[in-house]
């Protein structure tokens, strides 16, 4: 005797359950059990997402002046550090999943001025407090 293999036992359970609570004629019930057999059998299978890879124009419009337009999701971001790690990518992993080059930024240009700005002017008035200090 030949047993069933497990997703043809599945797929029957599955089956067998919709139809004691639906209204099913009998003569689509073998074409209904293929169905429900074929999607399970795809489960097993690898998904075959293929990445379509940006190109050298593609990137250089992702990178403006006061943001990074991300290639996981399209929008834009100043800093693309947080995004990719509530996604689950380093900056490497992303990098090498889309192809992008190493020097690619991640953070936009404006936004990077601003904090550099930023840092000097608490730079300065520290400098400025240890020398009134010092007097």
């Amino acid at each position: 005797m030949r047993t069933a293999s497990p997703s043809v036992e599945l797929a029957a359970k599955i089956l067998s359950a919709y139809v004691t609570r639906n209204s099913v004629p009998a003569d689509l019930l073998p074409e209904l059990l293929l169905q429900v057999h074929r999607s399970i059998a795809a489960l097993d299978q690898p998904s075959k997402t293929s990445i379509d890879r940006p190109t050298d124009a593609q990137i250089r419009a992702s990178i403006r002046p006061d943001s990074l337009i991300s290639f996981e999701d399209g929008k834009p971001y100043k800093a693309l550090r947080r995004h990719l790690t509530i996604r689950g990518l380093t900056p490497e992993a992303y990098r090498a999943k889309w192809g992008l080059p190493v020097d690619y930024p991640l953070v936009s240009a404006a936004y990077s001025a601003r904090r550099s700005n930023i840092s000097r002017q608490i730079g300065i008035s520290q400098r400025l407090r240890v020398r009134q200090a010092a007097e």
